[in-house]
């Protein structure tokens, strides 16, 4: 499993939000953008975490940041979790992992006893030309902000 780390490249995606759009990394060029992966939509912490953004979302606008998240949700599961708390911003349905893999975030869990694959909740800041400038590997739902708050004010 690869590990982001600053300066690198920022894998390339294009991925069908909840609305059946294609959205690709490359759209953002010259805008700088939070990624946020997440295990499952309508989870507690996975909740936590999407509406913690979303009451960012006009700082981070302000801050000139796009996010998007992302989770193994299909577009359909995305729709349901975007429309129950109004999250407006793009929800990315990564279905086969590829892009969690890419990213290094899909790997092996373990809960109550069983081990299991999934994605663990990582975020990932990029610049406008498209690399990492900050990757948090097992972030806390309410850590995603505040991190790249701390990170986007220091540049």
């Amino acid at each position: 499993m690869p590990v982001l780390k600053k300066g690198d490249t920022a894998p390339a995606f294009d991925l069908a939000d909840q609305a059946g759009n294609h959205v690709k990394l490359k759209d953002f060029k010259g805008k700088k953008v939070l990624v946020f992966f997440y295990p499952k939509a309508n989870t507690s912490g996975c909740t936590k975490q999407a509406c913690s953004v979303r009451d960012a979302r006009h700082d981070l606008l302000d801050l000139g940041v796009v996010v998007l998240g992302i989770s193994p949700d299909a577009a359909a599961q995305q729709k349901k979790f975007d429309e129950k708390h109004s999250l407006e911003f793009p929800l990315l349905s990564d279905v086969d992992h590829k892009i969690a893999d890419l990213y290094g975030v899909w790997g092996e869990k373990k809960m109550y006893g069983k081990t299991y694959m999934g994605i663990t909740r990582s975020s990932f800041l990029i610049d406008e030309s498209g690399k990492i400038v900050a990757a948090w590997y097992k972030v806390k739902p309410e850590s995603t902000v505040p991190e790249a708050k701390k990170v986007l004010e220091s540049l």
